[in-house]
């Protein structure tokens, strides 16, 4: 499976100036090419290299291979919007989005995050050193910083390219890892997972991780998006974007923390992990207009990312299951009704009279879906 590890480097402010340098060169060379791209109608890689390649070694002083990973980085740009594009995510074709990303060529900031191979920069481990080409010359000695696990993986399984990222006037170095990923063990049983709003997820066994704090914060955040707004100035619109990225990354950090410990619990426990498919719910779902807002920043996709690739590099599995009625149905005995579910956080079946918290219940009916669906996918296939 496929990893990346980010490492910060320490520049001096020589190298570090040398990197800036490389960067926004690099960045204006990949603008021309994707201008001639885009005027010729040429996208892929060997007709636009020869096209491009002279030039950008006169005219923007690269040399032969970062001239070639700049004519990939652009191929692989107009190949990403080619997918968007397919894939409906720029709106649909009379849309002004769709019409502006198709009717003008990909432009590059000066400082996007360029990607260097083998031949352009190499690692030393042991000193925690790289050697990098750049416009003003080789640097070599580049310090950079990480902790053990992250040095452990690169010196095991890094491959391919190396991305150079200027972020908040830091500099970073994110490496592809190809980590082989450990066989699937069968499950004794499986921990069903309901993901929510108030409660970020609610598992089978009962453990509650509640997005209380993860939604005042989120309040907090949108009352400050809201006096900044008010200014329209160019500083306010500096801090809004540097507080949209500080709230992702908080999210992403609880995230991260949640899925961690359940993949750990179904890891020590030999059991799976069960999720609802819930791909397209804001298209399903009717909401009033002071919830919309809730739910589109609701991070439920990122925390099923999360448990997937942490369930996959534990050798857990993990299963998506039919969402629908998880909240309604009965465990016990199978009774389906909305009335079931009378508020927010309480179930009592009509039939039966089964009671408990609302998002346990839906936890225990994912779970009963994964051992069905489980045993229908390892089912061995008929004979013809």
């Amino acid at each position: 499976m496929k990893l990346v590890v980010q490492v910060k480097m320490l520049p001096t402010p020589e190298q570090a100036s040398a990197l800036e340098a490389t960067l926004r060169a690099c960045n204006r060379a990949a603008t021309h090419a994707s201008a001639v791209a885009s005027a010729k109608d040429m996208k892929d890689r060997n007709g636009l290299q020869k096209e491009v390649y002279a030039d950008l070694k006169a005219t923007f002083g690269l040399s032969a291979q970062p001239a070639v990973r700049v004519v990939k980085k652009v191929v692989d740009a107009y190949k990403a919007l080619k997918a968007n594009l397919r894939a409906g995510n720029l709106g649909p074709p009379a849309s002004r989005r769709h019409r502006r990303a198709v009717g003008s060529p990909i432009v590059f900031r000066p400082e996007a995050a360029q990607p260097f191979d083998d031949r352009c920069l190499s690692w030393q481990y042991d000193a925690r050193t790289v050697s990098i080409w750049t416009v003003d010359g080789r640097v070599k000695g580049l310090r950079f910083a990480c902790s053990p696990d992250q040095l452990k993986t690169l010196v095991e399984h890094r491959k391919g390219e190396s991305d150079v990222v200027r972020r908040g006037g830091k500099w970073f170095l994110i490496a592809t890892c190809d980590l082989p990923e450990p066989e699937v063990y069968e499950p004794a049983d499986w921990i069903g997972v309901d993901r929510g709003i108030v409660n970020l997820a609610t598992t089978s066994d009962g453990t509650n991780y509640q997005g209380r704090r993860l939604s005042r914060y989120r309040r907090w955040q949108a009352r400050k998006r809201a006096e900044l707004q008010a200014k329209r100035t160019r500083s306010a619109t500096r801090r809004l974007a540097r507080r949209a990225k500080k709230e992702r990354h908080h999210a992403a950090h609880v995230n991260h923390k949640i899925s961690k410990e359940i993949v750990s619990v179904a890891q020590r426990t030999g059991r799976g992990i069960a999720v609802e498919e819930l791909g397209g719910i804001r298209e399903r779902v009717r909401l009033r207009r002071d919830q919309r807002g809730t739910l589109s920043s609701w991070p439920f996709h990122q925390l099923g990312q999360h448990l997937a690739y942490k369930a996959r590099r534990a050798g857990v599995p993990f299963v998506e299951v039919d969402a629908r009625h998880t909240s309604q149905r009965c465990p016990r005995c199978g009774h389906t009704e909305r009335a079931n579910r009378p508020d927010r956080d309480h179930f009592r079946c009509r039939r039966c009279g089964l009671a408990g918290p609302a998002d346990v219940v839906a936890g225990v009916n994912v779970r009963d879906r994964a051992r069905s669906a489980w045993v229908f996918v390892t089912a061995p296939a008929p004979s013809p």
